[in-house]
């Protein structure tokens, strides 16, 4: 049986369930029971650097094919790699972002391999004695769980280049521009259970990294992308056979790939066969994973230390160094928002996913003699729910908003002060949001000022009495509730610009016979 009927049989009653035994809904039912997912993640993050991992070429995304290629890069004869002092430190910083241990000496391996795009046959890589040792990250889900990930290991090595097999029928070209750029495979101990567990822990490792600055996490230039490894087994018995899935270049596809991989496993074993260890791809037309080849194990790469490079020695004075020029990180934000913001835990998780949105929101808040200047919890709405929300449907991240954090704030010193109702700064953000106008301007060119005038509208709220009777005996005979009908009504008649409080007062007055 081919994958793909597997695929097909299997999608429509391979569930995950939440019941009394399985509270965190991550065990899958098959036709013999119960099957528990597991997965771990192996992280290849592009490291934020001008330069190579060893040689002084371009890391820019892009460019001409072979145009940020040097000597080293093409492996010619003579030429001997150079540690990129950048990408150390790079690569550290990440570490401590990741609670992990970082040793003070790390060797260089060369990692066997022949791939027509890598030159020198040979990947600078680390082994056994990598940069950064165990870790963790702590994975909020949204059923209010929180998974701990453990890092086992992250390490520095050298990305290939590129083999293009559609410029012309029959030929392959080699382009080496990514041939050399310095990457940290960021390796996780399987302690995933889902799919949505394999990609909240993906985009809260990206939120990490892009916190401290290491990685630009664009997945979509290949900057981050993940081997995915997965098997299953009953509950009570050993871990199953793993398959890797290569090369998974987003958060969502690396959920769709867990649980098709999950499912095909499961179909295999329970039609009594048996799951090889292989790597496979994830074809993301058809949302499902096939053959690539049979799994490598890590003595098929004849790993020993590079000849060329000397052990990479720290001291601790550096780490401490980098340590304290590490920028507040996502968890430590998310707490320091709650408890000094009094935010809810969903709120500040959504300002802070990205560091971008978090100092966006803390620059509205503004800051006088060391207190918010601005309600925090209104900010969290008018930055959450009005501005991010708008920016997530039209596919742009809050540093590409055209309303600045200050227009923001002035658009909430507008309502705090009485100048605009709560209705009508809607109506102005809209304006804001599509044209970058100061909210203060778009109030005095549309004569959007609330009206507080208690004559001109005890004319408004008579006139509606007097226009509906019913409603007011309705009123005067205990039915007070239909107050808010006369203040809609009022609302309604000075389009939005009546101080609603002013309103309240005059009906309580007015219909109580004052």
């Amino acid at each position: 049986m081919n994958d793909m009927a597997l695929g097909e049989i299997y999608t429509g009653h391979v569930s995950t369930r939440a019941d009394d035994d399985n509270p965190a809904g991550n065990l899958l039912d098959g036709d013999t029971g119960k099957w528990e997912i597991v997965v771990g993640l192996e992280v290849h993050a592009q490291v934020a650097s001008e330069a190579k991992l060893f040689s002084g070429a371009s890391a820019a995304f892009g460019g001409a094919p072979n145009s940020h290629v040097s000597l080293v890069d093409a492996a010619m004869p003579g030429m001997l790699p150079v540690i990129n002092a950048e990408c150390v430190r790079q690569a550290v910083r990440t570490g401590l972002g990741l609670e992990a241990q970082i040793n003070l000496r790390s060797v260089f391996d060369r990692k066997n391999y022949f791939y027509p795009d890598l030159p020198a046959g040979y990947q600078i890589s680390q082994f056994k004695q990598p940069i950064v040792g165990a870790g963790k990250v702590v994975v909020d889900m949204p059923d209010g769980r929180a998974v701990t990930v453990a890092i086992e290991r992250l390490h520095l090595e050298q990305d290939a280049g590129k083999s293009l097999h559609d410029q012309q029928p029959g030929k392959s070209y080699i382009d080496l521009n990514r041939a050399g750029v310095a990457l940290m495979e960021i390796v996780s101990r399987p302690d995933l259970r889902s799919g949505d567990e394999a990609a909240a822990y993906l985009a809260k490792l990206r939120t990490i990294l892009r916190y401290i600055g290491s990685c630009d996490g664009d997945m979509s230039q290949g900057s981050m992308r993940a081997d995915v490894n997965v098997s299953v087994h009953k509950p009570g018995t050993t871990l199953g056979t793993r398959c890797e899935i290569k090369n998974v270049n987003s958060v969502r596809f690396v959920r769709q790939a867990v649980e098709y991989e999950a499912r095909r496993q499961i179909g295999i074993l329970e039609g009594g066969g048996t799951i090889v260890q292989e790597t496979r791809l994830f074809d993301t037309d058809r949302g499902e994973t096939r053959l690539m080849r049979s799994k490598e194990e890590a003595h098929d790469y004849r790993y020993f230390p590079d000849p060329d490079l000397l052990p990479l020695v720290l001291s601790q004075g550096d780490v401490d160094e980098l340590a304290r020029g590490l920028p507040e990180l996502p968890d430590a934000r998310k707490a320091r928002f709650t408890s000094e913001y009094g935010l809810s835990p969903y709120d500040a998780t959504v300002l802070t996913g990205e560091r971008a949105r978090a100092d966006f929101f803390e620059a509205v808040l503004g800051r006088t003699d060391g207190k918010p200047a601005r309600d925090p919890k209104t900010a969290s709405n008018w930055v959450a729910s009005e501005l991010i929300g708008r920016l997530n449907k039209d596919g742009r991240e809050i540093d590409e908003s055209q309303v600045t954090a200050a227009q923001l704030g002035g658009l909430l010193d507008l309502i705090a002060d009485g100048t605009i109702t709560g209705r009508i700064a809607k109506d102005v953000f809209d304006e804001m949001f599509a044209t970058g106008t100061d909210a203060a301007a778009i109030v005095e060119a549309n004569g959007l000022r609330q009206i507080a005038d208690t004559g001109e509208l005890e004319a408004v709220v008579e006139k509606i009495i007097a226009d509906n009777p019913g409603q007011a005996e309705q009123y005067r005979v205990g039915k007070t509730s239909v107050a808010g009908w006369f203040t809609g009504q009022a609302m309604k008649a000075t389009r939005g610009k009546a101080n609603p409080q002013i309103v309240n007062e005059i009906l309580a007055r007015k219909l109580g016979g004052g």
